[in-house]
């Protein structure tokens, strides 16, 4: 796929992390972005080319919002959320996250729409790698949880679609993603930093792989463009993977603090996390989760524009400047 000018975008999940970062991008960059939100509430939040296209389903009605589009980036998703388990809320995730985008990708193809770009997930891969064993595209997929299971469904289907020539798509597995505005676990680790409180990293000897919000958008944006990227599942990564313990050093560094660590071992953490039930978030913290972003460098010819020591220190600039600004409205 080649265009002779700029394509026109539409963005779902607009108002979100990574859709508010990619429509700044994008915009840059001189596409015309359509920016596509769940309610009104959102919408006045954003300027711009803004549609409503209510919550995301199996009956929502993208007509009006793909009008004149070229190339859709479908990152709105029912994201993972710990401590969910069961048939229900199995349920509530297909309903968004693979009857949703089916939706989408059918509708976008009626309206003539070239290119799906849909950001799943790393989890669809699995949980963890053993270090210096890292996730390819080749792995075969192993999803652990409904939230994993709905994006794996939702690939097989779009493959599909793009073998039987209906519409191209293009499919983006990324793993944690951080960057200026980044919320949930991020955000926590950074404030317990902040906070000077030991923290029991001392020793991990894990791997992980992270993303860079803005080199995320990067990749996005080879995607729009790439003729090459069609039919294709990417991982991508800022490409320098990190132990725990290395992170906390470097979000203490960009503090100006030496976070006090506590070389506290795997082991001894499983059982009040347990007691606890924060299993999932134990084993993120001492395990390995690592991706291989060969296939993109080498495919697409792509390489992460900025260091994963660039994107730290550019997270916590923000987060220095939104507390601030915090301490001067009290």
């Amino acid at each position: 796929m080649s265009f002779v000018k700029k394509p026109h975008i539409l963005v779902t999940g607009a108002n979100g992390f990574v859709g508010r970062a990619l429509c700044r991008r994008l915009s840059a960059e001189g596409f015309p972005v359509r920016q596509a939100v769940r309610n009104n509430a959102a919408a006045d939040n954003l300027s711009g080319d803004v549609v409503v296209v209510g919550d995301i389903g199996p009956d929502t009605e993208w007509q009006e919002a793909l009008r004149n589009i070229e190339v859709v980036v479908h990152l709105a998703a029912r994201v993972h959320m710990l401590h969910e388990s069961g048939d229900t809320v199995a349920a509530v995730y297909r309903h968004v996250n693979r009857d949703g985008t089916i939706r989408l990708a059918e509708q976008a193809a009626r309206a003539g729409v070239r290119r799906l770009i849909f950001l799943s997930s790393i989890k669809v891969n699995g949980e963890g790698t053993r270090p210096g064993q890292p996730y390819t595209e080749a792995d075969t997929a192993n999803p652990q949880d409904p939230y994993g299971i709905s994006k794996w469904e939702a690939e097989e289907i779009l493959r599909e679609m793009d073998r039987r020539g209906v519409i191209e798509t293009v499919i983006v597995r990324p793993p944690l993603i951080y960057g200026p505005g980044v919320g949930a676990n991020f955000l926590r680790l950074i404030k317990l930093v902040d906070r000077g409180l030991p923290l029991p990293f001392g020793h991990t000897a894990n791997k992980r792989s992270l993303i860079a919000v803005e080199n995320l958008c990067d990749f996005l944006l080879c995607c729009i463009t790439h003729p090459a990227a069609s039919g294709h599942t990417f991982l991508v990564s800022d490409g320098k993977d990190l132990s725990t313990t290395e992170l906390v050093q470097l979000i203490g560094q960009y503090l100006g603090k030496i976070p006090p660590l506590l070389p506290v071992p795997y082991g001894l953490m499983r059982l009040p996390a347990a007691l606890l039930n924060r299993e999932e978030l134990v084993t993120r913290l001492w395990g390995s989760l690592q991706v291989d972003i060969n296939k993109a460098q080498q495919l697409l010819g792509w390489h992460p524009p900025i260091p994963v020591n660039t994107g730290i220190h550019e997270t916590i600039q923000w987060y220095q400047h939104t507390r601030r600004q915090g301490e001067q409205t009290r």
